[in-house]
């Protein structure tokens, strides 16, 4: 392996091997890509510990975009993929999001985002309480106001599917994979020379992409930078239905939507289970390596999911785990491209939640603004980290 490579990309999960698949499927680039992956398990990573689902029911354009590329992305995934006649399996299920209202507040918010969601052609509904218990009955809507359904590129996939779809592909393109940890990066005029890996080995680079995931501060400060992401908890459970509700609802083919209560929990269909988590009261920063879940928010969950269906009266925890969401504290969204002092080094980070849905819209422009200099295909630059340095929130209502 050479000592020497144009782009050395730091994290080999979804969003590494999404920039590392761009950048070898062009063909204007003829350079040489690294992907320096620390863990070979993926045991801990946001990728392989994610919800792994996919929605356009955002407030804000840019985002909507990205999941509408997103989503075409995935229905074309086995076929794009494809590696000497193997052909990856995703599994996406466009069974949509369905997102409840109760309060005023709630429902205006669902209306507004209506209207951005359909200026872009995006094929989402607005229900009343009545149509939304025709389409699933198992429903309690007395307390609601208004729900929002996502009648197609709205549902849930295989988040290991996904990275080694892209894994397996950029390394078909040539690019390289190691099994080492970046440890310090070498700086020298405003700019990245080389990165120090934790096997005693130094790589010379012409760029580094910071695509580190939760642990991407850890990485900056590497090059004496900052940005405002760290990790935050997520637990995630499976629950077993004594009385499951799949196959009553009569849109979509019968499946059962990703469903956003008013209070913040959410469920969907997991094989025959379901999985649900629900926003914590309390969401400090946690450690690197906590990993611990949050057992005492299953009470909550289960709480919601009886309240709104009978279904989920009678439930039992099959198993959980947590992850931890990349969680950009000025505004939960991306930050992509350079850093505005030192543009050979990259962000590919603070998804806080969305990334892989996210990942062939910022894989593609992270690449094209390697190859190019600029974004082409979608412009990327209100996620830059420009409005980082300027303390300028990228705002989107639709967090989950």
């Amino acid at each position: 392996m050479s000592e020497s490579f144009d782009i050395v990309i730091v994290g080999g999960a979804a969003i590494g091997s999404a920039v590392a698949y761009f950048l070898t499927a062009n063909p204007d680039f003829d350079g040489s890509v690294l992907i320096v992956e620390r863990d070979p398990t993926f045991a801990q990573a946001s990728t392989a510990l994610s919800s792994a689902s996919i929605r356009s029911q955002f407030s804000n354009p840019l985002n909507v975009q990205m999941s509408v590329f997103g989503a075409q992305f995935f229905r074309e995934f086995a076929e794009v993929m494809a590696v000497a006649g193997d052909k990856p399996d995703l599994n996406f299920r466009e069974a949509g999001y369905l997102f409840l209202a109760s309060s005023a507040e709630q429902t205006r918010i669902l209306q507004e985002n209506h209207q951005v969601q359909k200026s872009l052609g995006v094929p989402v509904v607005l229900w009343s309480p009545e149509q939304t218990q025709q389409a699933f009955p198992h429903l309690r809507v007395d307390d609601l106001a208004l729900a929002s359904y996502g009648l197609s590129g709205e549902g849930w996939f295989s988040n290991t599917g996904l990275m080694n779809g892209f894994r397996k592909k950029a390394r078909a393109q040539g690019a390289e994979y190691v099994i080492d940890e970046v440890v310090d990066l070498v700086c020298e005029d405003n700019s990245v020379s080389a990165v120090m890996l934790k096997s005693g080995r130094q790589v010379e680079c012409g760029a580094v992409v910071n695509a580190a995931g939760a642990r991407a501060q850890k990485v900056a400060s590497m090059a004496g930078l900052t940005i405002p992401v760290e990790p935050r908890k997520r637990t995630l459970f499976v629950l077993d239905c004594a009385h499951s509700p799949e196959g009553s609802a009569t849109v979509n083919e019968g499946r059962l939507p990703l469903m956003v209560d008013v209070s913040g929990t959410f469920c969907r269909p997991e094989g025959k289970f379901f999985l649900s988590g629900t926003s914590p009261n309390e969401d400090p920063a946690v450690n690197y390596d906590d990993f611990e879940p949050r057992y005492e928010e299953f009470d909550q969950v289960w709480m919601d999911l009886a309240a709104r269906s009978e279904a989920f009266e009678a439930i039992k925890l099959v198993s959980c785990w947590a992850g931890h969401y990349a969680f950009n504290t000025l505004d939960h969204n991306v930050i992509a491209g350079p850093h505005n002092q030192m543009d050979n080094f990259i962000f590919a980070n603070g998804f806080s939640g969305h990334g892989l849905q996210q990942s062939p819209a910022i894989g593609r422009g992270i690449s094209e603004w390697i190859i190019y200099g600029r974004f082409c295909t979608l412009d990327l630059s209100e996620v830059s980290y420009e409005r980082v340095a300027q303390n300028r929130p990228f705002l989107e209502r639709a967090i989950i």
